[in-house]
């Protein structure tokens, strides 16, 4: 848990105690957690991890509740074996650390991914979905591979770039109003930016009185002010899927 009086630059949350429903597979050089869709619908999701890893308990409950709704998930280590980031580093490093996991290089594992989707699980229709840095990374994606048929980007934003609004297919975004590490002030841009150059559906739903992570990171049953909003992004997010997956 979090120690709420020193907020990270990540607001990690709450670890939930959770053990998963699906299994470990190896795609190619990459390890990923597999959950399969209780009917073969031949619908697939990738679920992107942020900082703290692949294995971090409270993806994988979003990767098993998204599967819950029709589709096989996979949660790839997109850190390719690297350490995921620890809540008790020193955040004075964190800026060196994460130059070496750049969001937007990962094609390689993407491309893995997807011929394992589409060849091992049979999967015809795709989306995408991330969290923090997968957030950042499901932007990128959106913006590259057009055979997603869907993303939803979670408290992820690309601030270093001019050319991130021509999005291949309907995008949504989900932003906490108090997050510490996105601003209002970026979510504005991005909102204008897409307006003007972006030609595909697009959403972007900024959530009252939420912090990064709230999403994934915060317990149901912490607060009861905050499940609305949790409840409400997390069926945004299944809602964005079903319609456009």
């Amino acid at each position: 848990m979090a120690n709420e009086a020193h907020p990270c630059p990540c607001d990690i949350g709450h670890r939930i105690e959770y053990g998963g429903l699906g299994h470990e597979v190896q795609v190619e050089h990459i390890k990923a957690y597999l959950t399969e869709s209780p009917v073969d619908a031949g619908k697939a999701v990738i679920v992107i991890q942020d900082i703290f890893g692949w294995q971090l308990p409270n993806t994988r409950y979003m990767a098993d509740m998204i599967a819950g709704n029709g589709y096989t998930t996979i949660v790839p280590d997109f850190f390719v074996g690297q350490e995921p980031w620890h809540p008790s580093g020193d955040w004075s490093t964190f800026p060196e650390w994460l130059k070496t996991r750049d969001a937007r290089r990962i094609d390689k594992e993407v491309d893995a991914v997807l011929k394992y989707l589409k060849q091992r699980c049979h999967a015809k229709k795709i989306g995408v979905v991330g969290f923090c840095w997968g957030g950042v990374a499901v932007h990128h994606m959106m913006m590259k591979y057009p055979e997603f048929r869907a993303g939803v980007s979670i408290y992820g934003i690309i601030k270093d770039s001019e050319d991130v609004y021509k999005l291949k297919n309907p995008t949504l975004f989900i932003f906490a109003e108090n997050d510490a590490v996105i601003p209002l002030e970026q979510v504005s841009l991005l909102t204008q930016k897409l307006k003007k150059n972006c030609k595909v559906e697009y959403q972007i739903k900024t959530f009252s009185g939420q912090t990064h992570g709230f999403v994934h990171r915060k317990r149901e049953d912490c607060s009861p002010e905050d499940k609305p909003y949790i409840d409400e992004a997390r069926r945004s997010l299944l809602e964005w899927l079903n319609k456009y997956v």
